[in-house]
């Protein structure tokens, strides 16, 4: 006797999801929209395990925000709007219209390039005016993604530096104008300049093949890692936070970049 094959991971998810609409009042309760900040917790979490590297969590964190994309399909599926055949189907179409070097159906385009193609066509057969190609950048993203998104979306059409060097320049002329409002007490500009400043350093961060929100989040543990080692060596020293002048928190600040550094 043949042993039946397991479902498939998605349809498994997608049965839970079912059973919990049916059984449980908070899950019957859901929408779309009463979903969204759990949506949204769960993709920032999934994110910090994997900043972590903390492969555990991150199976937990997968998880999750693999229930809340089951939960919108099988709400989808209720309304009757879609089902996830259609939801997979539209995946796969997507990715061969934006891989056609990888299919067989035309030489490999950049993938922003592409996506602004599609973007275009599909307003040019509803006869209206394209829009802008920043016109599909999510405003919910917080602004260091928001920033990155943007720069790559631009740069999908050319406009962009050939590499790091000309991001690199743009900073230090930034920074310059930072420096000059600062100077020019009181300066309504300084907000301004400062934003400009952080615009350009997630295109460096970018163009050095990287990411300004997981540069940063490394940069908060790392700092939370050290301060912390900071406030116990203080203790057990005799010094009070918060009473402690800067000179002798500076001074145990470099002794904990030494013992980071096997010094």
């Amino acid at each position: 006797m043949s042993t039946p094959q397991a479902k498939p991971t998605l349809d498994r998810a997608l049965e839970l999801v079912r059973f919990l609409r049916k059984n449980c009042p908070w899950d019957a309760a859901q929408t779309p929209t009463s979903l969204l900040p759990y949506l949204l917790e769960e993709a920032h979490e999934t994110a910090e395990a994997v900043s972590a590297g903390d492969e555990a969590e991150l199976r937990a964190e997968l998880g999750d925000l693999l229930l809340n994309v089951a939960f919108q399909i099988v709400l989808a599926e209720e309304r009757g709007a879609f089902d996830a055949e259609a939801v997979v189907a539209t995946l796969e179409a997507k990715m061969r219209r934006r891989h056609p070097h990888l299919y067989g159906e035309g030489p490999a385009v950049p993938w922003e390039e592409l996506k602004a193609r599609e973007k275009a066509r599909e307003e040019v057969a509803r006869g209206a005016t394209p829009p802008s190609i920043l016109a599909s950048v999510p405003k919910g993203l917080d602004p260091l993604s928001r920033a990155h998104r943007i720069q790559e979306k631009v740069s999908g059409v050319g406009f962009d530096w050939n590499d790091a060097r000309g991001a690199f320049e743009k900073v230090a002329e930034e920074l310059e104008e930072v420096r000059e409002a600062l100077e020019a007490e009181p300066s309504p500009a300084l907000e301004e300049e400062l934003g400009d400043l952080l615009f350009a350093v997630v295109n460096l961060t970018r163009l050095a093949g990287t990411h300004a929100m997981g540069a940063l989040q490394r940069a908060n543990a790392k700092f939370t890692k050290r301060f912390e080692a900071v406030e116990r060596l203080a203790r057990e020293r005799g010094l009070e936070m918060g009473q402690a002048s800067l000179e002798e928190l500076d001074a145990i600040w470099d002794e904990v970049k030494e013992v980071e550094r096997g010094g």
